[in-house]
């Protein structure tokens, strides 16, 4: 191959074909026909003498030769990026690129409407989108670079993954305001340690379990509770737990965020539960990318304009919708 003669632009739909898994949306993400595409990736598997991409329903799926030349398409890539913003600087308003989050249905309703004003706001031509956190594994997402940005608890953390902490995400618990096992029970106060055990409990849980954190504080404490449901969202949580006798404990954030309609009250846990991370991951070789740099200081400043990080169960944070 006489590499004179290679089209560099070969690489960015390669590379996008990766992201998007589909011939129609990798030309989406780089503004070219889904022809255009099809017609590089005939030239790309010609160059590489391989298949690179295999049609399985609606996906394009990357064969093992495709894995293993994306970490060194995208790192070629993220260089040529970085050369180029760094003689120009960053260009906010030209800047035409999608970004791509992932995280819990948390984030879709408290995090991404204020980001995406803020993002709008300097950049215009940036698309942002998140993916559910049950897609899939997050450092394998990161490393094919499906994914630039993870908001999830913590992980075990590689050499080549970056972290950021976000904020804490304290438990309370929630329970439907007719609920006549807390008849007697002020909002905010400790929720009865024998209601907590004998009420049926529903739990945000995206594999399927029908356990969390919550009982293994209780397994500490030589107790048990009642987990009879188990729902992919938090929406769907506080639904279930508005509808019926259900109690669930969710992050305080989020129940600070539930509209006056669904009459959800909000209690302290009878036990001690951790308070977990909720951290910011990104593949470390867009540490010091500037439109990535940019975007992650646009998340932190969002987390922050909503009052995340503030404390106790009735103070402080800004919530989206009143309570």
């Amino acid at each position: 191959m006489n590499f004179n003669a290679l089209d560099l632009n070969l690489i960015r739909v390669f590379d996008a074909l990766v992201r998007e898994r589909s011939v129609t949306r990798a030309g989406d993400r780089i503004g070219l026909s889904q022809p255009a595409v099809s017609a590089a990736l005939a030239r790309l598997r010609q160059l590489f003498n391989d298949q690179l991409f295999v049609r399985q329903g609606n996906e394009m799926l990357p064969t093992p030769r495709a894995l293993e030349l994306a970490e060194h398409a995208r790192a070629a890539l993220a260089e040529i990026e970085a050369m180029v913003q760094a003689v120009r600087g960053l260009d906010l308003a030209g800047l035409a690129r999608t970004f791509t989050l992932m995280g819990a249905d948390f984030f879709s309703m408290l995090l991404m409407p204020d980001l995406a004003r803020r993002v709008h706001a300097q950049a215009p031509e940036v698309r942002l989108r998140l993916l559910d956190s049950a897609r899939g594994e997050v450092g394998r997402l990161l490393q094919e670079n499906s994914v630039d940005l993870a908001l999830e608890r913590p992980l075990e953390v590689p050499d080549w993954m970056s972290c950021q902490l976000l904020f804490k995400a304290p438990f309370v618990m929630i329970a439907a305001a007719g609920n006549p096992a807390l008849a007697g029970v002020a909002d905010g106060a400790e929720m009865p340690l024998d209601v907590f055990t004998t009420l049926p409990h529903a739990l945000r849980s995206i594999d399927g379990s029908m356990s969390g954190m919550v009982d293994e504080a209780l397994t500490v404490l030589g107790l048990k509770r009642r987990v009879s449901l188990a729902l992919p969202h938090f929406q769907a949580v506080a639904l279930a737990v508005a509808a019926g006798t259900h109690i669930a404990a969710v992050p305080q954030q989020f129940a600070r965020s539930l509209p006056p309609h669904l009459a959800l009250r909000r209690f302290r846990p009878p036990i001690a539960i951790p308070a977990p991370d909720v951290n910011l991951y990104w593949h470390s070789r867009y540490d010091k990318e500037p439109a990535h740099a940019w975007l992650r200081g646009q998340v932190l400043a969002a987390v922050e304009d909503l009052g995340f990080a503030a404390g106790g169960l009735e103070g402080g944070a800004k919530p989206m919708l009143p309570l």
